[in-house]
């Protein structure tokens, strides 16, 4: 089969992780992928055979979506190069990819990335009304998503994100003691990420817990200026530590004690899945979608109501100080992740890919 996977880059972020992923998944599988692009980087590893065409050009508007229509319209006219289907990413991408699946007779899947209520444009809504009508399936990633996509397709299909490391298979070996927390997210989008409230509680907890430290790892200029001088006014300059984008998460994740989890909200937290396979302890708001799918309140981890910031505080310093706590979460974290792992996702990839074929 023939898939090509179009999304408006591939440079840092959580939904161009996952496409390399099912990339290379699907590639190993023994099917024709293509990653298309319209602008920036790459950064992530693609198999040698996953084929990688960039339509950068910008010769009439700013704007990708526009650009992005014409230069699919010219590189689909050449039936050759047309695939069998068209997997379709992030953002308002369904304005250039509906229509041009539509006009060139193409099957298509479009893939949510957030719940619906983190991206609820005006633009968004006007999308999902009048283009998801068209599309052959819509994925979203959990159950909280449901009940609104399915009044836009017929055809809705919960696709979890796949795990991107491997499961650790003994957790307690990785115990150090490090007292280090760990945050992971793109720091300009600090307010959704909670980056902003994370810092003062980090304040309030290094009072009664002065040997910790905790790090922030992900890029953004503004957004670490703007955190690093609110850290500075709470006088943690020197307590928390800014890593930029980094690609060895499986090792920082290795040096760690805790992982946060503060987002106001999120789709499906890849950063959640990432520690808790690593046998993190893990603390998460259980904010709409995501953590609530992946831990379960004391068994695994701990589940905080969303943004009650001296719950959170609570849970960290028991966290901090209870060290058989921590071992429990080691220990059962890992378990709780098959259904997040590549082989479970790409499976069920494989079968959504081949009903859509064969309808």
């Amino acid at each position: 089969m023939k898939i090509d996977f179009l999304i408006n880059q591939m440079g840092p972020g959580g939904a161009e992780r996952v496409v390399s992923l099912l990339a290379n998944y699907l590639d190993e599988q023994g099917h024709t992928i293509r990653i298309i692009t319209f602008q920036g980087p790459d950064s992530y590893l693609l198999n040698k055979s996953v084929e990688r065409i960039r339509l950068h050009r910008h010769p009439f508007f700013r704007s990708v979506v526009f650009n992005g229509f014409f230069g699919m319209l010219k590189f689909y006219f050449n039936s050759k190069n047309r695939p069998d289907i068209i997997s379709s990413h992030i953002d308002l991408l369904g304005y250039m990819t509906i229509p041009i699946a539509k006009i060139f007779r193409l099957k298509i899947i479009v893939s949510e990335h957030n719940n619906h209520l983190l991206n609820n444009s005006l633009a968004k809504k006007l999308m999902r009304k009048f283009l998801y009508p068209f599309t052959d399936a819509v994925t979203i990633l959990t159950n909280f998503d449901a009940p609104y996509f399915s009044n836009k397709n017929a055809k809705v299909v919960v696709m979890p994100n796949p795990c991107t490391l491997s499961i650790i298979e003994n957790p307690t070996a990785r115990q150090n003691n490090s007292k280090e927390l760990i945050a992971i997210g793109g720091l300009n989008r600090y307010h959704i990420k909670g980056f902003d409230n994370l810092i003062p509680i980090a304040a309030e907890l290094f009072k009664k817990n002065p040997d910790w430290t905790l790090k922030i790892v992900g890029e953004g200029e503004k957004g670490m200026a703007y955190l690093k001088k609110e850290a500075q006014k709470l006088g943690i300059e020197d307590k928390v530590i800014f890593t930029g984008f980094r690609k060895d998460i499986q090792h920082l994740l290795s040096k760690t004690e805790i992982f946060i989890l503060c987002s106001r909200a999120e789709g499906m937290p890849m950063a959640l899945l990432e520690a808790m396979s690593q046998g993190v302890p893990c603390i998460a708001y259980d904010c709409p979608s995501g953590p609530s799918d992946i831990i379960t309140h004391n068994l695994n981890g701990i589940l905080v109501e969303n943004q009650n910031k001296e719950l959170m505080i609570a849970g960290l310093h028991e966290l901090m100080n209870n060290a058989g706590l921590r071992n429990t979460f080691r220990l059962n974290a890992p378990l709780a992740l098959e259904q997040f792992s590549m082989a479970s996702v790409g499976a069920k990839w494989q079968e959504l890919l081949m009903s859509v074929q064969n309808e």
